[in-house]
């Protein structure tokens, strides 16, 4: 598997992790070079003091006595060295962070994409604090990995082996005797890996588990005290905390326990070199020149090593993490074509199954249905009955499991959802407001439009008689998801959003749900003049709403109980007319 897929890096991020490893390997090799420098002074002093020449081991005498050089000399040396590894520490420090930390930036914004292309189903199976996750946590402990430990890792491998190649040249007993541990070390500590993965994993989902009932809690807080459950949340949050502290001991015990095992076999390498030395030294076959050229090499070439094995458990996470990144680029994309030119806006629905999971229970069979463009088409049904289903399935938020939907003779899909929702205005029952000014969140339905057109839909919508009431008008933030408005004002900004799009195809979802009687009127009016000449379709429950529909697709259990006019239908004495005198039963009903 190559670093790419192992760490879900992009191909620039690939491109600059490996150049942060070639100037980290750069950097530690101008640090050995003072070694050399300091055996080289040795030499020269050892010369000086048995008046022979200055030896460089292997590579013969240097030539020259480095102590007759000029103190200006060795100034520009030591400057000219300092010089270059500012340059290379430089270019290390660039690659490993500066470049890494926008690689996040990246990866953030191709997992933005991917789920905004994402079917609806996916985010019906996932929870929103494990995207939540995924999007911010995982990206910064991968974040980690890119930055403290790959290019870390990939550099001290590259100076071990060049670091090999010099030292056997000089001494390949010593160089044996200095290198074996580091290979070592890494064997051991990659080869707990499998057994290390899972524990990872698990503390990384015991992690997510916290964050969700936390989240769930603060989402149902209101509730959570209406119902003086303050003590069984807290409780399920305090299990799941110490579950998760229980879980995360074990893995960093684990990964202590062989991280440390590792660094103690890594400084095995500088007594052995020590031992091996002192015996050949003793022995006459190596000076104690050279012993020191070593040691010094041993103690230097460890540092970045022992720097990366202290961070390799994070590289263990990190795959954890990339894996489950890479889960959202596997989930297929709702995808279609670019052209929509549909012969007209009618949604025709032609024996539509639906099921929300592969080989699930049906919530729909068999479903065949025309809403015709200029007319209002109303679903009925009991709660379950599908209505809602149905709505979403002709915008193409879900893709039907069997039969098809078209728009204008123009199945759905092969249209890509982007280009569809084009055409679609949708007022759903659950209203979603973003922490923006009522104006701000009334445009979303047209980027390009007006002061004047954001107005006008507000006012066809009956925004400015609550909006006249605060404190800046339309320039007021709302907060979060609208928390500063009631049921009704939310919906009514809805409305006025979906108005605003002027699609000609509109969705209302129980679109008039949270209105009071007289507000409902009064935008049942709006919508009477402003969607004339659209294909309309209403899900409602209230029966006053559905008798002035064009036609009535009554559903039940997820069939097309039947359909008609309401005044057919009615007539006919069916579910919808039963539906009709409960609800006019309701009606008298008092306390």
């Amino acid at each position: 598997m190559s670093i790419k897929e192992k760490y879900a890096l992009t191909d620039e991020g690939v491109r600059n992790v490996r150049l942060g490893a070639v100037w980290t390997t750069v950097t530690n090799l101008v640090v050995f070079a003072s070694v050399g420098f300091t055996y080289v002074i040795m030499s020269a002093i050892v010369a000086r003091l048995t008046g022979g020449e200055v030896e460089l081991g292997p590579w013969g005498t240097l030539g020259f006595d480095p102590l007759a050089v000029p103190v200006a000399g060795w100034v520009a040396a030591i400057a000219a060295y300092l010089a270059v590894l500012f340059v290379c520490e430089r270019l290390a420090y660039y690659y490993q962070y500066g470049v890494i930390y926008k690689e996040s930036g990246r990866q953030r914004i191709a997992l933005a994409e991917r789920l905004r292309k994402l079917p609806l189903s996916f985010f019906g199976r996932r929870d929103l604090a494990d995207l939540t996750e995924t999007l911010m946590g995982d990206v910064k402990t991968t974040e980690h990995a890119y930055s403290h430990v790959l290019p870390e890792l990939y550099g001290a491998y590259a100076t071990m082996a060049i670091a090999f190649v010099c030292l056997v040249a000089f001494d390949w007993r010593l160089a044996v005797a200095s290198m074996w541990s580091g290979p070592v070390a890494l064997l051991l500590l990659f080869g707990v890996r499998s057994r290390l993965q899972p524990l990872m994993h698990k503390t990384r989902m015991a992690g997510l588990k916290t964050s969700e009932f936390i989240q769930e809690a603060l989402e149902c807080v209101r509730e959570v005290r209406a119902t003086n459950q303050e003590e069984r949340y807290l409780e399920h949050i305090y299990e799941s905390v110490d579950t998760a502290e229980r879980t995360a001991i074990r893995g960093e015990l684990a990964c202590g326990i062989a991280v440390n095992g590792a660094q103690i076999v890594l400084r095995l390498g500088f007594a052995t070199t020590l031992l091996t030395g002192a015996g050949l030294v003793l022995e006459g076959t190596c000076d104690f020149l050279a012993l020191f050229c070593f040691l010094l090499v041993v103690s230097r070439i460890y540092a970045p090593f022992d720097q990366a094995l202290m961070l390799i458990a994070e590289l263990f996470s990190a795959r954890t993490a990339a894996a489950r990144m890479k889960s959202f680029f596997e989930e297929p994309l709702a995808e279609g074509g670019e052209a929509c030119n549909p012969a007209g806006h009618d949604v025709a629905f032609e024996h539509v199954g639906f099921a929300y999971e592969k080989g699930g229970e049906k919530v729909l069979e068999d479903v065949s249905f025309v809403a015709r463009e200029g007319e209002v088409t109303a679903l009925v049904g009991p709660s379950g009955s599908g209505k809602s289903t149905c709505a979403r399935l002709a915008a193409r938020l879900w893709d039907a499991s069997s039969g098809r939907v078209t728009v204008g003779g123009v199945d759905v899909s092969t249209v890509d959802p982007e280009v569809l929702l084009r055409d679609f205005s949708v007022v759903f029952q659950d209203v979603t407001l973003f922490d923006d000014t009522v104006m701000g969140n009334i445009r979303l339905g047209r980027r390009g439009a007006t002061d004047e057109e954001v107005l006008a839909a507000a006012r066809a919508a009956r925004c400015d008689g609550f909006v006249s009431r605060m404190p800046e008008g339309y320039a007021t933030m709302i907060g979060e998801n609208g928390a500063r408005l009631s049921g009704g004002e939310r919906q009514r900004i809805s409305i006025a959003r979906a108005l605003l799009k002027d699609a000609p195809i509109v969705l209302l979802d129980e679109a008039t749900a949270s209105l009071d009687v007289e507000s409902e009127t009064e935008v049942q009016a709006a919508l009477s003049r402003l969607l004339a000449g659209r294909t309309v379709i209403v899900i409602a429950h209230r029966m006053r709403t559905v008798m002035a529909a064009d036609r009535v697709v009554v559903l039940d259990g997820g069939h097309v109980a039947e359909q008609g006019s309401p005044e057919r239908l009615m007539a006919a004495g069916g579910l919808f007319a039963r539906m009709v005198a409960l609800q006019r039963e309701s009606a008298d009903w008092a306390l």
